[in-house]
């Protein structure tokens, strides 16, 4: 049996600007976060600020291990 605990990591971005958030936005950010493996966990507005907050979650691996010690690695 494996008793290893699942870790993970998360990723949050605020889109939009005061005047809202395009549907086009929030979807083109979905879908290349999907792409890269990301589980979106909660999309919410930040009161009063026509923006978009996204949080998202993917399994800490050792290849995205690797990436985050590697100094080119930009997010």
């Amino acid at each position: 049996m494996n008793n290893e605990v699942q870790k993970w990591e998360y990723r949050v971005q605020t889109i939009g600007s005061m005047f809202g958030t395009r549907d086009e936005a929030i979807a083109a950010t979905l879908n290349e976060w999907g792409e890269e493996g990301w589980e979106v966990t909660h999309v919410y507005t930040p009161e009063g600020s026509g923006k978009v907050t996204i949080v998202a979650k993917r399994p800490l691996t050792r290849e995205t291990i690797r990436q985050r010690s590697m100094p080119q690695y930009n997010r």
